[in-house]
């Protein structure tokens, strides 16, 4: 990923306030965050709103829990999805679709792997495309937006895109822990 400032670099740069969001690429739970100055975080604090806009003990829990996660950058990595998935090498990626794409094939279903790009998005890095591997399922006479459809309102969600007529999964995008979860979702639904 391209190189991006961190907010507390921002802030030391100079810049009086700061606005992120807690969930995306920082791995934790949903929230806004404000980081700056002593000058112009006291009045923000001191308003009203403030009371009515603060954050729950349940958010704070989790937000300090993924904060104490980054004093070791490598259980980072390991503990916070966002950051294993966007971390995982092309091998690994590569390697985990063929084995899924072997898996599903065992299941009659058919899956070949391809390469791909995924698309980090966010506020951050809108746009930034970053290299992965997956699976293509074809449909066959269902097609490709239906079984898409399927998967999406299974009881366990499968999201993936439709491309050339097939419905593509990134394996970027699927934990490892989850891969036999996707095979047996497969199986299910493209007999």
């Amino acid at each position: 990923l391209p190189d991006e400032a961190r907010p507390v670099d921002s802030v030391s740069a100079g810049a009086d306030v700061v606005a992120f969001s807690g969930d995306k690429l920082l791995g934790g739970p949903q929230a806004g965050i404000l980081l700056g100055t002593r000058k112009w975080i006291e009045p923000m604090r001191r308003n009203p709103l403030c009371r009515a806009l603060r954050v729950d003990k349940t958010t704070l829990a989790g937000l300090e829990a993924t904060l104490c996660l980054y004093r070791d950058p490598e259980n980072a990595i390991a503990e916070i999805p966002a950051l294993a998935m966007l971390s995982a090498s092309v091998e690994t990626l590569r390697d985990r679709a063929g084995r899924l794409a072997e898996c599903a094939k065992a299941q009659d279903v058919q899956a070949t792997v391809v390469e791909l790009k995924s698309v980090v998005g966010g506020g951050t890095f809108p746009g930034v495309e970053i290299r992965s591997y997956g699976i293509r399922i074809e449909a066959g006479e269902r097609g490709a937006h239906q079984l898409a459809a399927d998967l999406r309102d299974a009881p366990v969600p499968l999201v993936g895109r439709v491309e050339d007529g097939s419905f593509w999964i990134d394996v970027r995008t699927i934990l490892p822990t989850q891969d036999d979860d996707v095979v047996k979702l497969l199986s299910q639904q493209c007999r």
